[in-house]
Order: structure tokens, then C-alpha cells, then sequence
């Protein structure tokens, strides 16, 4: 049987000067340092066997995916089930102490973290990944393939496949800016879940999500 490897790559950082949570809002672009950091994964996956790019709609994702597809001199293909997950807070600070979470009116949007009740239900995140997974796999079988999207929902999708209770605490996500998660298929079967942090570490608190 062949074997396939999908790369989820989290964008880099994004310019985000008001501190909000910026969710599916157009126009949020990346910084200079998350340009340095998109060049850092493309030079990281320069020798891989790297034959099909696909990215969320989000601008960030589509300027993360640009250098890899260049180095590899494919087209950047755009996969809606990669975007980011839907959140009732997006537009707002939600930071703790300054932000929407001290105004009583959020606080019913809170009710429930299992599922989450304040977005897009967990379960439903890791099904539209784990289909953008394999969607990926088919189109590079006997390659690599490169999908760029965000922060929830590369998490959510590692702990569906491995396993795990989707419900998490957010400051320990194993997801840093730029960072690469990893998935290795025998044919259709995903064998293998690798991480690493071509471009260094970052706080999981930190904002540009």
C-alpha cells in the first residue's frame, strides 16, 4: 500500500492590532513576523515530496500556503471545510479581565464547554477536517500534501483521530504559529500523528488564531 502524509500547517502569525477575536472576519492579513514565518515552514518542506496545496478561504491561511506552493510551483487549491471554526464571540475582546466575558449578557454563551455552546460544535469541527484529511490524501496519494488552516480546528481534528475527548483546555493546545501537524496514511489508513514547530514555539494564549 502507498503511503501518504498530510501536513496540517496552522498560518502564521496574523496583524491584529484592535486584540480581537477575529474568527471568519475578511481582511485579517499576516504580520511581518508571520510572513517570516510562513517563508520558514516553506523552507522547511523545500526537499519534501510535496505535490498538492490547499488552504483555508481565510486570507491568512491563503498567504501561509503561498511560499510552499511556489517552492513546489503548484497551485494553491482552497478547501471550505479548512476555515476557521464559528465562534459567538468573534468581533469582541474576549481576553480575561477586559473583554466581553465581564459583561453579564455573554455569560449564557458560556453555558456549556463540552460542546461548546459558545460556537461551532466540537464534533462538527473534527468531522469537516478529518473529510478535508482524506479529501488530501486522495488528491497526493503516494506524496505529501500541505492543508492550511487554524488553530481549533487542527487541534480538534488531532485529538478526533487520536482518540481523545474533544473537549480541551485551550491554553495547553499543541499548536504553535506556523507549526505543522502531521498526519501518515498506509493507504487509507492513518497510521502515524507527528508535530513539529518548523518556525519555533509559541504560546497557545498568544493572540493571532
Amino acid at each position: 500500500m502507498t503511503r501518504t502524509v498530510v501536513h496540517f500547517l496552522r498560518h502564521g502569525e496574523v496583524r491584529n492590532p484592535e486584540h480581537i477575536l477575529y474568527g471568519r472576519l475578511p481582511g485579517y492579513k499576516l504580520s511581518d513576523q508571520g510572513t517570516r514565518q510562513a517563508l520558514l515552514v516553506a523552507e522547511s518542506l523545500a526537499q519534501r515530496d510535496i505535490v498538492h496545496v490547499v488552504a483555508s478561504p481565510l486570507q491568512r491561511a491563503q498567504e501561509t500556503a503561498a511560499p510552499i506552493a511556489a517552492a513546489h510551483r503548484i497551485d494553491i487549491d482552497t478547501d471550505e471545510q479548512l476555515i476557521e471554526s464559528a465562534n459567538l464571540f468573534q468581533g469582541l475582546r474576549v481576553a480575561v479581565g477586559d473583554g466581553a466575558l465581564r459583561q453579564p449578557r455573554h455569560w449564557p454563551k458560556l453555558r456549556n464547554p463540552f460542546r461548546p455552546s459558545w460556537g461551532e460544535p466540537y464534533l462538527e469541527v473534527a468531522r469537516r477536517m478529518l473529510g478535508a484529511a482524506y479529501r488530501a490524501r486522495a488528491a497526493a496519494e503516494g506524496h505529501e500534501a500541505v492543508c492550511v488552516s487554524h488553530q481549533l480546528p487542527i487541534w480538534t481534528l488531532r485529538r478526533f483521530v487520536e482518540a481523545r475527548k474533544l473537549w480541551h483546555d485551550p491554553r495547553k493546545r499543541q499548536c504553535s504559529l506556523a507549526s505543522l501537524t502531521s498526519l501518515v496514511f498506509q493507504g487509507e489508513t492513518l497510521i502515524q500523528v507527528a508535530y513539529t514547530e518548523p518556525a519555533g514555539h509559541t504560546d497557545p494564549r498568544v493572540t493571532g488564531a
